[in-house]
């Protein structure tokens, strides 16, 4: 039955889905618990209910369900629908990370390099930047970058540096276009190359960064750029 709701919700059939799901979550199935939280989170098939969707992650996150210890660690962190709790959510995070959920493993090295809800530790931040990075997290790369620039966790290199800001900024993540920009900017892993600091400063601009854009502002006042 779990496949028959998984087909009818990839159809966008969320009624039969919901119905089907909320049947085998019932009777205890973890991936029809997590899916179902997610449903209520969402609201298809039914109204938005967050209190409805904590409640079946954490039913599924207890089972040790991958992406329901994700998403209840996310509601944990903004405290929607269960209490706010950063040492709980990093803890799931960090469950969620060792089962190899990507987007966890991105979310325990942002707290560990920060210490939110746990002891920072640069050298694991990296550690979980790199898995997630090695996944296809863009923003892992840009993170892990960022550390290998500053030598936070790790022996300080402004070629890997270089390279991890590169690959993000190739798949347009903002501030890793900012990051490169300055790289070309100060020569950092690279030569100087201020029209190719300029370029991506650009593009960090267009993108929203706030400081790429007060830099290009700047430039436009000064009468140093024209665009």
């Amino acid at each position: 039955m779990i496949q028959q709701a998984h087909d009818a919700y990839n159809k966008a059939d969320y009624n039969k889905a919901f119905s089907l799901y909320s049947t085998l979550a019932n009777n205890g199935n973890a991936a029809a618990q997590a899916s179902l939280g997610y449903m209520y989170q969402n609201a298809q098939g039914t109204t938005e209910d967050i209190d409805k969707a904590a409640l079946y992650y954490t039913k599924a996150a207890e089972q040790n369900h991958p992406l329901a210890m994700y998403n209840i660690a996310v509601l944990m962190m903004h405290g929607k629908g269960v209490s706010h709790d950063m040492f709980a959510a990093h803890e799931y995070f960090m469950k969620a990370a060792v089962k190899e959920v990507p987007q966890a493993m991105y979310e325990s090295a942002m707290m560990l390099e920060k210490g939110l809800g746990c002891i920072q530790s640069f050298s694991e931040a990296a550690f979980w930047y790199e898995e997630a990075a090695k996944r296809g997290n863009m923003d892992a790369f840009n993170n892990l970058g960022v550390l290998f620039k500053e030598g936070h966790g790790v022996s300080m290199d402004y070629k890997k540096a270089f390279y991890l800001f590169t690959k993000a900024a190739e798949h347009n993540v903002p501030t890793a276009q900012y990051n490169l920009g300055q790289m070309y900017d100060q020569g950092h892993g690279c030569e100087i190359d201020q029209d190719r600091a300029l370029e991506w400063c650009r593009k960090a601009a267009y993108a929203g960064h706030e400081k790429a854009k007060n830099i290009i502002d700047k430039l436009q006042s000064d009468g140093k750029i024209v665009f």
